[in-house]
């Protein structure tokens, strides 16, 4: 069973990278989906939402 977790391969918290991993997409993607969408809708509300995963989602090395 897949796990949702911090990827090591981060460029600030590793919460796109783990998405990524766990949807099996690159986590270029992941990035420039989010970057997107921050663009198109709200900056906060997908930072606030970025800093929630980075809360709850543990880090790769922890599971």
């Amino acid at each position: 069973m897949k796990k949702l977790k911090r990827s090591n391969d981060s460029k600030i918290a590793g919460v796109c990278g783990g998405l990524a991993e766990y949807m099996n997409v690159d986590p270029t993607v992941v990035r420039l989906g989010v970057v997107a969408l921050a663009i198109f809708t709200a900056v906060i509300p997908v930072g606030v939402s970025y800093l929630i995963a980075m809360a709850i989602m543990p880090e790769e090395s922890d599971i």
